[in-house]
């Protein structure tokens, strides 16, 4: 069986557990090969039961200024694809991993290449956060050709006629945002609004759901964590990485157990 398949199965198991998996979001080539291998391991070992691994992209436009400046960061330091699939690799052989790629990056190196090569480094999806709605099925199918999974980025409010058509074409998990802003967002969190919002979907799909975008402590992630099936924390762990990197693995292991603490409520 492919390794993409494996950790497709891997992640389906995770997402299914009665308590909320915690997933890390690490932009790809933050730092050389073997010092972000040892990251990884440590993010891994702190309480990270997935890995969201960044394409880094010149024009990120969902992401706010930390995540932002450390892919501007990776790309000086000459991240490319093949430097993208090595990070995969390592956090593959860890956890299940999903690559986060903007649509730019799929057209830069075409998108069944692209889709081939990850599912090569073991990743088990690919969610692009600003898929043109004419390009879902076509994307669709193309993952599904390679073995990849294709999660979705449902934006909060979404007409009920687009929000089915979103479901089907995904695959793997729906992402609602658990702000409605770009990422790094650190006010108060509509935990009400969130609330509604994953019943919407859970409504139109039997795929787990995930959250992220403006969970920025601890607490919110346990205000977070009994809605969804796994909680993402992006903002938080950058912004430790790239200037206070030994906090890193103490502030995933906080967030992991604030996420694992709580029951999942999927009724």
């Amino acid at each position: 069986m492919p390794v993409s398949l494996l950790s497709s199965s891997a992640l389906s198991k995770l997402l299914s557990r009665p308590r909320a998996a915690l997933g890390v979001f690490v932009p790809a080539g933050l730092s050389d090969v073997a010092d972000e291998a040892d990251m990884l391991d440590d993010l891994s070992r702190s309480g990270a039961a997935l890995f969201e691994i960044g394409a880094p992209a010149a024009d990120p436009v969902l992401d706010g200024p930390v995540i932002a400046s450390a892919y501007r960061q990776a790309l000086r330091r000459g991240t490319d694809l093949t430097r993208l699939q090595q990070t995969v690799e390592h956090a593959s052989a860890l956890a299940p991993t999903v690559v986060v790629a903007y649509w730019s990056s799929l057209q830069q190196h075409g998108v069944r290449r692209f889709a081939g090569r990850l599912a090569a480094a073991g990743a088990c999806g690919v969610m692009v956060p600003d898929l043109p709605a004419d390009q879902a099925v076509a994307w669709q199918q193309t993952t599904g050709s390679v073995g990849l999974l294709a999660p979705a980025l449902v934006p909060r409010q979404m007409p009920e006629e687009r929000l089915g058509e979103v479901a089907a074409a995904a695959s793997g998990w729906l992402y609602a945002p658990a702000n409605a802003g770009p990422t790094g967002y650190r006010g108060p969190l509509d935990t009400p609004a969130l609330a509604q919002e994953v019943g919407r979907l859970r409504a139109v799909s039997t795929l787990p759901i995930v959250s992220g975008i403006g969970v920025s402590t601890p607490a919110k992630a346990a205000a977070v964590a009994p809605l969804v099936d796994a909680v993402i924390i992006g903002t938080p762990i950058v912004r430790a990485l790239t200037t206070t990197p030994h906090n890193a693995p103490q502030l995933v292991a906080d967030f992991a157990a604030s996420v694992t603490a709580h029951q999942v409520h999927r009724g």
